[in-house]
């Protein structure tokens, strides 16, 4: 299977769960370890050792602080890359993994190991970076060479287009890598693993279609599966034949893949969410083995419709070097360059004030990537592409008259795709300081046509002859 992944071009990423074993707690089987070497192989309680540390939810943690533990995960680890030529790993509850004593140290023997492992040391790392444990949620701690599911990610992402005010400027250090988090240990913008929906939680199509989780198939009294989806049903709970509010999810599901996809940072889509997959509520179906969890093929129309919108919102990110930045940015000049990497823009087309950051209503924005210059590649090549312009309204209601930012009179936007349209753009040109109206609930993307915009044709005088000159 990897090798044939290979052969297309596909890395394969193994999800590895070091954390804990199937033996469960006190009262769960005896399949392995347990067997073996219970307190070797376990965290058990210090007062009372027949119960367990149960940091991960599942009933038992194993133990990482013995030596032999640690040498069968790094074994493991080993063999998945040398025998079965796998090409990183992500780590399930990996703060467990860094709990040394009690509290989670990402410079524990769990972490020096990789590190100085020539193997291990040069594959792909990407941390779950969080466990059920006390001080367990370390996003953006784990060391350089790590990178991590950003959970602070995902939350603002749903906020933001659920319609909450005055998270604008969260917004925008998300989807510019988060550098927040990153930036302080000299981590890079691929440090940050942007998701919006995971095998955990809702899927997207159930994060837009109801406001709470509906376990009752789980077998366990609608108890499991976490309460704070951050979603919002649009309108109805569950499936329903109101066609506005069918088309605002449609578009609500469009504004939470091209958000994906035009953020700084690894974006990670869930399968099944790239056509619309249902869960029907269900946030916690890891036991269910049927119709709930089974993707299906047999496609509806506006399933079939998302699949295309996301096939080409893809192939538009892999054209685009401008949302693959190396560095984070930082608000100076590009070296040669009369602009900075990244402009804000107001809706009246003036650039972003430090009182329109913190503006509690607000919920639209626009910002400039520029496309000159942006690095080196190893060869000593500049890395250049087109410069855009991206517009976000998660107003539900309110339409807004966006003036275009003037770059160059020679200049002027093309329109690459509007969420509001399943459509892909067209060629329709838009001059500068224009407005643009941008529906409520909607992302617009515009690329910078460089040259001059073809002059009006004059009007015929009679007995003269008219010309095109320079069309």
């Amino acid at each position: 299977m990897v090798r044939n992944l290979h052969s297309a071009g596909i890395e394969v990423i193994l999800d590895v769960v070091y954390n804990h074993t199937a033996e469960g707690n006190h009262q769960g089987p005896t399949l392995s370890f347990r067997g073996i070497d219970n307190a070797a192989y376990y965290r058990l309680n210090p007062y009372q050792k027949r119960y367990y540390v149960d940091y991960t939810g599942c009933g038992n943690t194993l133990n990482v602080s013995n030596p032999r533990v640690l040498q069968l995960i790094m074994d493991s680890l080993r063999y998945w890359v040398l025998d079965m030529h796998v090409d990183g790993f992500r780590f399930d509850l990996a703060s467990t993994l860094a709990r040394e004593l009690h509290e989670v140290d990402k410079l524990g023997a769990f972490f020096d190991i990789i590190h100085q492992d020539p193997v291990l040391s040069q594959v792909k790392l990407i941390a779950e970076p969080w466990d059920l444990g006390e001080g367990g949620y370390q996003v953006g701690n784990f060391p350089v060479g790590w990178s991590e599911w950003n959970g602070k990610y995902r939350d603002c992402v749903r906020r933001f287009w659920k319609g909450d005010g005055g998270i604008i400027s969260e917004f925008a250090t998300r989807i510019c890598g988060s550098s927040d988090l990153y930036a302080w240990n000299s981590r890079r913008p691929h440090a940050s693993v942007n998701f919006v929906t995971c095998h955990d939680g809702f899927s997207l199509h159930d994060l837009v279609s109801y406001d709470h989780k509906h376990n009752l198939a789980n077998g366990e009294g609608n108890n499991d599966g976490t309460t704070d989806n951050l979603s919002w049903n649009c309108g109805a709970e569950g499936p329903t034949n109101d066609p506005v509010i069918g088309a605002l999810r449609e578009r609500k599901k469009r504004n939470f893949l091209a958000t994906l996809m035009l953020s700084q940072g690894i974006p990670m889509l869930l399968a099944g969410d790239e056509f619309g997959h249902t869960q029907h509520g269900n946030n916690n179906a890891y036991c269910q083995d049927n119709e709930i969890s089974w993707l299906r093929w047999d496609h509806t129309p506006d399933q079939k419709e998302l699949l295309e919108f996301t096939a080409r919102l893809v192939s538009f990110w892999q054209k685009q070097p401008v949302l693959q930045q190396r560095r984070f940015f930082h608000g100076r000049d590009i070296s040669g360059a009369e602009n900075r990497a990244i402009d804000w823009y107001e809706p009246s087309g003036i650039q972003m004030s430090h009182s329109s950051w913190n503006t509690g209503y607000a919920r639209s924005l626009g910002v400039v990537l520029r496309g000159d210059n942006l690095d080196v590649n190893e060869y000593g090549e500049t890395i250049s592409g087109d410069t855009l312009l991206v517009l976000f309204n998660a107003d539900h209601v309110l339409h807004i008259d966006f003036h275009l930012p003037a770059l160059d009179r020679k200049h002027h936007w093309v329109l690459a795709f509007d969420t509001y349209q399943p459509e892909w753009g067209g060629k329709k040109r838009w001059k500068t300081k224009k407005a643009y109206v941008l529906r409520a609930c909607s992302v617009a993307v515009f690329r910078l046509e460089r040259g001059a915009t073809p002059r009006e044709v004059p009007p015929k005088k009679k007995g003269k002859p008219t010309g095109r000159k320079g069309q």
